[in-house]
């Protein structure tokens, strides 16, 4: 029996990115509404507000020890070439350096840490973070390109052959996969430039709604069981 939506619901909650990209969702829809009931409902807005907060610092704490994927996925599966290799440790290492100074932003808003620490955790954890994504954007639009390469000869063959279709298939799945995970690094990088270097476009708060759903309605689309 195949699985249904909610056999599928539950499978994409018990995974740490799926219960992230859920929990993402509700910050960015609170972020939004705050923003749209501050003037005229500000009761509404401090308890949007609260619900922003709570669930900025519920993902950190999922997050605990996720530094150790990137750094994981650099000494098993760096890449085919050392194109790929040199772009996954880039990209890897700024993903950690995100995740682990994550821990300490977390701890520092929290009160375990001093609360001054926050500031300068958060940069350091934004610029590794926006490093980081440069290089997996860069990854995946060689990729697409080398889909869509491989696609036309394949379009361009004399025989086209059963295999031939299904591998034409499993490219465009795997260019919409390569879109989405662009979208969602493009849209967190806009939310780490607005961390790094505070500017009226990338701090405003329909900006950050709009890239931080951007960013984690992709996330549900990449990890949406199939």
């Amino acid at each position: 029996m195949a699985n249904d939506t909610l056999d599928k619901l539950v499978i994409f909650l018990a995974k740490r990115d799926g219960i992230d990209k859920l929990v993402k969702t509700f910050q960015y829809v609170s972020k939004l509404l705050h923003w749209h009931a501050e003037a005229a409902h500000p009761g509404l807005a401090h308890r949007a507000k609260q619900w922003e907060i709570a669930s900025g610092l519920s993902r950190k704490a999922f997050r605990s020890g996720r530094f150790l994927t990137g750094l994981n996925t650099v000494r098993r599966n760096p890449g085919p070439n050392l194109t790929f290799q040199i772009l996954s440790v880039f990209a890897n290492a700024g993903e950690m350096v995100y995740f682990f100074f994550d821990h300490f932003l977390w701890l520092s808003r929290i009160g375990v840490l001093d609360s001054a620490l926050a500031r300068k955790m958060s940069f350091i954890s934004a610029f590794g973070e926006s490093f980081g994504y440069v290089f997996f954007i860069i990854s995946d639009f060689i990729l697409i390109r080398e889909g869509l390469e491989e696609e036309k000869k394949l379009f361009g063959s004399k025989e086209k052959s059963g295999e031939a279709e299904k591998r034409i298939g499993k490219i465009r799945g795997e260019r919409i996969m390569r879109l989405m995970a662009v979208a969602a690094n493009l849209a967190d990088l806009v939310i780490g430039v607005a961390d790094i270097e505070p500017n009226p476009f990338c701090n405003h708060p329909v900006t950050l709604g709009i890239s931080g759903l951007v960013s984690a309605w992709a996330g549900w689309y990449r990890n949406w069981p199939l």
